[in-house]
């Protein structure tokens, strides 16, 4: 096994684990402000792995993408997400999350977390099951 493959592999896991804890917080009460503040840093720390991990497959077939926005552009073309004006979104929410604290944001950032993780799940499946995790 090449040392791209092992990365790959390294980064598949990651992510699958960052699923898992990101949906571990979304079953607490959010009411709590340390549950929201949890439940979002989960979420950033998801959709970094993400695109990190997209944008490396993206590499393995000869496609180069430099930004998050561009890899799930890229993402989106090649049949790898389904629903691209949600994974924009997605990024939106998770820049504005990390440059700013507004408690009333936070709130309705978690409202979308909840939204995006049904789409999260599913992408992660499909990609497996298409072999490129």
């Amino acid at each position: 096994m090449g040392n791209e493959d092992r990365k790959l592999q390294q980064s598949a896991s990651n992510l699958e684990k960052s699923l898992l804890r990101l949906e571990e917080a979304l079953h607490e009460n959010q009411n709590n402000s340390l549950i929201v503040d949890g439940t979002i840093q989960r979420f950033e720390f998801t959709i970094e792995l993400y695109w990190k991990t997209l944008k490396r497959l993206l590499q393995v077939e000869g496609i180069v993408a430099k930004t998050p926005k561009e890899t799930l552009k890229e993402a989106y073309q090649v049949g790898w997400l389904e629903n691209e004006k949600a994974w924009l979104q997605m990024l939106r929410d998770r820049n504005e999350t990390s440059h700013t604290y507004n408690e009333e944001l936070a709130i309705q950032i978690v409202e979308n977390i909840q939204g995006y993780f049904p789409e999260m799940k599913k992408t992660f499946f499909d990609l497996r099951e298409k072999g490129k995790l």
